[in-house]
């Protein structure tokens, strides 16, 4: 299980021997798995400087969780051609041993070792500057998030409403990456080429017809140059001055003329910004990048396939020939920090659990400072029910009434803010690592 639960009792000999009670208990029944937890002596202060970092810290917990349940969310989202690999990829540096600080462990494994980190959060400073400094680092953390989630969100909108162009029929899609200069007759003051939609069932009678449509056709002008599953797209070339005629007897035949003209500039410059979104997408998380085989579609999973005809060779929209044969290989900047800070942030969340543990235990056991934090790691999810009733039991003495209100819901402790449901005559705080659930 990824769930742990995070204890202490105190530190006299009476509690000692009942977490070894405990841990013979819990073992025998093969309910968890119990590890110490170590955490380093602080300078305590008052009991009423105590009182008011058990607030902050409450705080401060749910928004870490929070935090690094957002950033897990985002490595999903950049990750979204390789989901199944999200998790290999949320890690903690360090953490087990001085010398393999730079290594990169899973979290359950950061956890279960869990060592304070000195050098970051000096254990001789006092307790309200070590917990400053956690606020602060977690707060730019999630500034920088949401800057770079920001970026990334309107880089993928901006990209879908792009692609949302080249999706549909003839009728709708963009015709841009379809059509070519050598389609069009181009810079005449009397001619122009149309583009017109034929129904599959139509095509025979287009050719027959579309001559005699309207006066001044050019004759046999027309060329199919893309088609999808409902129909035809073709040119057709006639004079300017007999457009409008000529639309109304070919929407009397049920041909339609699509209002599109060609323009160089304005069909180079969306396909660059296709190249260019694309090429800043890929770069977030370039390990995603499929490689495009050439001629093959820039959307594959578009549900409405057209088929450009007579140049299977020329690039789709927003494609290039490096781009088509390539394969984005590595880390891009996006992934990159996401991965860095979420370790970073995952890592101070721990902390704080640590420090929870510490200011709790001192305001409930007292002073002078004397206990002892064990890590529980349930081995089932059925086992928790029967884990909870083996603690309460071994811990009893140390708040009769807290443990007999655990059975009995009426029963109320006086003085108590928290529900009876979250206080147990020992300290607990639990650690859930389903970041993705």
């Amino acid at each position: 299980m990824s769930e742990f639960w995070l204890i202490s009792a105190p530190g006299d000999k009476e509690n000692l021997q009942a977490l070894e009670r405990m841990n013979t208990v819990t073992s025998k029944s093969n309910l968890s798995h119990n590890t110490k937890f170590t955490i380093p002596d602080f300078k305590v202060g008052t009991l009423d400087s105590l009182v008011g970092l058990s607030d902050e810290l409450a705080k401060l917990d749910i928004f870490a969780e929070s935090l690094i349940r957002r950033m897990a969310q985002s490595v999903v989202e950049v990750m979204e051609d390789a989901k199944g690999k999200v998790q290999e990829n949320l890690l903690a540096n360090g953490g087990l041993k001085e010398k393999m600080k730079c290594l990169k462990i899973d979290l359950t494994s950061f956890v279960t070792h869990f060592e304070w980190d000195m050098a970051k959060y000096p254990a001789k400073q006092p307790l309200v500057s070590v917990v400053d400094t956690l606020a602060k680092q977690l707060a730019q953390i999630e500034t920088d998030l949401k800057s770079r989630t920001a970026a990334y969100n309107t880089l993928k909108t901006n990209l879908e409403n792009l692609e949302k162009k080249s999706m549909g029929n003839l009728f709708t899609r963009t015709l841009s990456d379809i059509v070519s200069k050598e389609d069009f007759v181009l810079d005449s003051e009397y001619l122009i080429t149309l583009l017109v939609i034929v129904p599959k069932p139509s095509y025979v009678k287009w050719q027959k017809t579309y001559e005699s449509l309207s006066d001044m056709v050019v004759p046999r002008s027309t060329k199919l140059i893309a088609e999808d599953k409902e129909g035809g797209l073709f040119t057709v070339t006639l004079f300017r001055k007999v457009i409008d005629d000529f639309k109304t007897k070919a929407k009397e035949n049920k041909f339609t003329v699509r209002e599109f003209y060609y323009d160089e500039k304005e069909i180079k410059r969306e396909r660059e910004e296709m190249t260019r979104l694309l090429s800043d997408k890929k770069q977030q998380y370039q390990t995603s990048c499929v490689a495009l085989k050439k001629g093959s579609s820039t959307f594959p999973d578009h549900k409405v396939k057209v088929t450009p005809l007579g140049s299977p060779d020329r690039p789709a929209a927003g494609q290039s020939v490096r781009e088509r044969e390539s394969e984005g290989e590595g880390e891009g900047p996006l992934l990159r920090w996401l991965k860095v800070n979420f370790s970073e942030a995952f890592i101070a969340w721990i902390h704080i659990k640590a420090l929870r543990v510490f200011v709790e235990s001192v305001l409930r056991y007292g002073l002078p400072v004397n206990f002892q934090a064990v890590l529980l790691q349930p081995h089932k999810k059925s086992c928790t029910k029967r884990l909870r009733e083996v603690l309460n039991s071994v811990f009893r003495h140390l708040d009769e009434v807290a443990a007999a209100s655990i059975l009995d819901a009426s029963v109320e402790i006086p003085g108590l803010q928290l529900s009876n449901q979250d206080y147990f005559p020992y300290v607990y705080f639990h650690i859930d690592l389903s970041l993705l659930d």
